[in-house]
């Protein structure tokens, strides 16, 4: 899966919103401060390329839709996050969060919570 850049990431969240639609609706699905129209046809033209939006010709419009699940990127770039920058340790992820002050204590009871709870159902 390639890295996306922040504003093909701004536009992808707008196309998992949309749903499907033209750029024109893709751009009215984004939050501001919104790029101008040109700009974001370009942007999504180049999801296109990268294969993350599909596009079908409906009279003289493009209609795109996203090929992907916003929670299938997710979990791409979390696991590429986690690998490039903590050694592919989720230990060290949290961690760091840790260190920076970022995670507090209330909250990683709450994480283990979560872990404990997910444990009990897969028994």
């Amino acid at each position: 899966m390639e890295k996306l850049t922040t504003q093909e990431e701004q536009a992808m969240q707008a196309a998992w919103k949309t749903g499907e639609g033209n750029v024109k609706a893709i751009l009215e699905s984004m939050e501001p401060p919104v790029p101008p129209y040109t700009t974001l046809a370009s942007t999504v033209k180049n999801l296109e390329k990268k294969g993350y939006l599909q596009s079908r010709l409906i009279g003289n419009t493009y209609i795109y839709r996203p090929t992907i699940t916003e929670a299938e990127y997710k979990k791409g770039f979390m696991g590429n996050f986690i690998r490039d920058y903590f050694d592919n340790s989720y230990k060290a992820m949290v961690n760091f969060f840790v260190e920076q002050k970022q995670l507090s204590k209330k909250e990683l009871e709450e994480i283990l919570g979560m872990i404990e709870g997910k444990q009990q159902k897969d028994q």
